[in-house]
This record gives C-alpha cells, structure tokens and sequence, in this order.
C-alpha cells in the first residue's frame, strides 16, 4: 500500500519505530507527483529543495527525542492563494507570476508549527473565482477519476493532489463551496470552518465576508486533526472569532444516536442528478439505521442564494482586487503613457476573463444608483437565507444533503455558459453566506464518478459535523476507493 494512502496514525507509527523517516516519505511525494502530474496538472510551483531541507531538520528531532507536532512530517499542499515566504504565489493569475511573498500566512506558520512540510503551492481557478478550476491562467487541473473531467473548483489542485496520492493533505480556500464542491467531484474530504474559525491573514481576498481557509484529506480523522492545528484567534485578523477551540478528535466518538438531522427538500428537487440522489438517500438511510433522527424541512430562501452571492462576492471582488493596480508588486504593463494607462494596461494583460467579469458585474452593483437596487438587496437575501439555518437549527443537530448537484462534467463543457458553471454551486453557497460549518465527504458513485455527502453544522460547532462525519465514514469504504493512475 503506497504510504502516500495510509492516515496519519498508520504514518506515524511507522515514523515513530524508525521503519520511515520523513525524508523518504518527503521523497515519495515528489515521485509520485513527478509521475502523475503532468497528466493532473495539480501544482504550480514545487518547493523540492526546501521540503526536503524541512525533512531533515524533522528527522533530526526525531533522533533526538524532541517533542513533535501534530502533523509531524506530513507532506502538505498549499492553495495558490495563502501567502508562504519565499515560495512563489501566483492565485494562478499572470499578474502575479513574478510574486514571491516576505511573510508566511498564519496557517502556514500553524503547519509549520506542527511540523508539516510543504511540498508545493496547488493550482486553482485564476483569484479563486470559478468552480472548474479551468480558469487557472497556467494550465486546468484534471479529476484524477477521469482526466477528460473536471475537478471543481476553485481548489480544484488541492483535491485532486490528494485524490492523486501527490500530497497528504491539502489547504484550500472556500467562498461559496470552493473546498466542499471540488472534494466532491475528487472523492475526498473536504471541511469549510465557520467564518472566522481560521485566521484569513495571508489569504490573498476575493471576498472578505466569505472566505475561509479549510482542510481537504482523505478521510474525516486526518481533517479533525488539520483542523486541530490550523484553527484558533488571531490577532492578525480582524475577522478572527476568539472562540475556545475544543478537542476535534475526542468528537469522532462513531455515535449518532439520537442526533437530529434535517434534510431540506430544496436541496434534493429538480437538477440534482438522479444517481447523486440514490447515494445520498442511501446515506441518510445508513444513518437512521445507526439512530439517528432524519426528517425533511425547508430552506425557503435557497432560491436566492445564488444570485445573492455572486452580487455580494463580486461587489468584494471589485473592491479587493483594486490593489493590483501594476505599481506596488506583480506585473506592470510596459510602454504607459500616464498612470491611468498603467493601471488599465496592467489589468487587462494580468487578469483573466472570468476575473474581469466579476469586477465588472462588483462595480456595477456598487455603483450609484444601483447600490440599493442590487448589493443591498443581496445584503438583505442573505439574512433571510442565514435566518433560514437558524431557524432549522433550533430543532436540528445537523443538515444533510449532497454537496453537489451532479458528478464532474467534462472539460470545456461548461466554460463559455457562465451562468450554468455558477449554478454548480447551489448546494454549497447557502452555507458560505450564512457563515456556519460545513463538511464533504465521499457517500458513493454515480456513472462512475465520485458523490458528496454535504453535512452542515450549527456556528463553531464542527465537533458535532465531524461526528456524524466519521460515524458515517466508519460504516462505509467510499473514503477507501482510489482513482486508477
């Protein structure tokens, strides 16, 4: 069995009797990644030198007795968009081909801290806007289950490197599902903390009032155990919750019994895919045999996420993104008459298609006299929708159903009908506006393609999604199952 496929205990029972040293799991990675991902195209840039430097520092400390990390000698992928010192970070656009940060993000200082390695920085959908990742201005990352599909997006290399066996665990980033949609089209885990969990310092912004750092792993313990190192206050983030942090893995207990779980209907009617609905009923009838409670409620306002989110994300958007501007960092465009041509060079050669489509949809709604009519009202969807969940959770440990509406779609089917591409998205963007916890996991196949089972959680309560996680990943193999490489 490749070490590459085994969970972190089995990795540091075998690291800890000295049959493994970090380096050598280090240097697998690497082969692995050398062999496959010219066909994935998973990673940007690969920080081989520094990983393996990392590597042997940790196997020193091993030698020596000292106390380890809780990722001790894991081989990591960072999403594009989190800063790391001296390691290029491009969020896959070509302004920032050239940009090589001075400061590491606060969860690339909490890996370290823990004694992760970083193998590299993972493609994505061009500033994290896209739900295919074929909007990377380098390459498009390929679903390591069939690579004439895609692997969602935006964090579409975090998932498939794992999916591919070329990192043990990855970070991605989730604005309206952007961890959740592509772990479902890769048949990995993926978990998208409540808002404001995990410190956004050094997470370059698409939209502030959305983002979120999150793990994608194999299975749910090793996310518990991401989650355990990465979340917590920080001082770096005005955003930041100062909530305690409990001890994730102590809620992997494999019970459900007596857990209340809402299914709402809106999320199992028309455009989910049938297959997708087979596994996800089946699911849910798993977890009723193990005692818990199913029922099926409303969500009265899905209707309006949609629309609610990409006004409100790319209205973030265009103010965020005004910092590239070609004078302080990334590229400049040559050849400028005066400012204003600098600026509107640099942006016209640095951003993509879909990027300046959101900029421009952003300011638009931001505009005067379109203010009220478009940005405000999405303000106000988006506290019907949260009202919603609130609502639900009164009554209500969790809320179930399928991550996405159906399995990975073929490369280039989708990419010139943005409004199809943004309906992707329409199971997990609900979550993302309301700010509560949610989780992906793997629940069966349909045509041959991965299923997602989307557990949804009370604010700050990921201890009770990653229960009812693990107790239905301890009674089925899905998480097992391995793309043919």
């Amino acid at each position: 069995m490749s070490l590459i496929n085994q969970n972190l205990k089995e990795i540091h029972s075998k690291l800890h009797q000295k049959e493994l040293s970090v380096l050598e799991l280090v240097e697998e990675t690497f082969r692995t990644i050398s062999e496959r991902d010219e066909r994935i195209g998973a990673y940007l840039t690969l920080n081989e030198e520094g990983a393996k430097n990392t590597a042997r520092r940790l196997d020193d400390k091993l030698a020596s007795g000292e106390e380890r990390g809780l990722l001790f000698g894991l081989p990591a992928g960072i999403k594009d968009n989190i800063v790391t010192e001296g390691i290029r970070t491009t969020c896959a656009s070509q302004f920032l081909s050239n940009f090589n940060p001075v400061y590491d993000a606060t969860v690339v200082r909490k890996l370290r801290e823990a004694d992760a390695v970083t193998i590299g920085k993972l493609n994505m959908d061009e500033f994290a806007m896209g739900g295919s990742n074929e909007n990377s201005s380098f390459h498009p990352v390929r679903n390591p289950w069939d690579l004439e599909r895609v692997p969602g997006g935006s964090s579409g290399g975090s998932a498939a490197s794992v999916a591919a066996g070329e990192a043990y665990f990855a970070l991605g980033s989730d604005t309206g599902g952007s961890i959740r949609q592509p772990a479902s089209y890769c048949g990995v885990v993926g978990l998208k903390p409540t808002y404001g969990l995990v410190s956004r310092f050094g997470l370059v912004a698409f939209a502030s009032s959305l983002d979120q750092i999150g793990p994608v792993t194999k299975n749910v313990e090793d996310a518990a155990y991401v989650l355990q190192a990465i979340a917590g206050y920080d001082n770096m983030d005005s955003t930041s919750a100062n909530v305690d942090i409990p001890d994730y893995l102590s809620a992997l207990t494999g019970d459900v019994k007596g857990l209340r779980i809402a299914v709402p209907k809106e999320y199992m009617g028309e455009g989910v895919d049938a297959g997708v609905k087979q596994q996800v009923q089946a699911a849910l009838k798993l977890l009723e045999g193990m005692g818990a409670v199913v029922e099926e409620v409303s969500l009265p306002h899905t209707e309006y996420a949609v629309a609610a989110y990409y006004l409100l994300a790319s209205s973030e958007a265009s103010s965020n993104l005004a910092r590239f501007d070609g004078v302080r960092y990334g590229v400049r465009a040559g050849q400028s008459g005066n400012l204003l041509d600098l600026y509107l060079e640099s942006r016209s050669q640095g951003f993509g298609p879909e990027v300046k489509r959101r900029i421009m949809l952003g300011t638009y709604a931001l505009s005067s006299g379109y203010y009220d009519a478009f940005y405000l009202k999405a303000q106000k969807a988006r506290t019907l929708i949260k009202r919603d969940f609130d609502q639900v959770f009164e009554q209500y440990d969790v809320i179930i159903g399928p991550t996405a509406p159906t399995p990975a779609f073929k490369l280039g089917a989708q990419v010139d009908n943005p409004l199809t591409m943004y309906l992707n998205d329409i199971l997990t963007i609900p979550v993302s506006l309301a700010g509560v916890p949610a989780i992906s996991v793997p629940c069966g196949f349909s045509e041959g393609l991965p299923v997602g089972l989307q557990i949804i959680g009370k604010p700050f309560d990921e201890s009770t999604v990653l229960r009812v996680a693990g107790a239905f990943e301890q009674n089925t193999e899905h998480h097992k199952q391995r793309p043919n490489l």
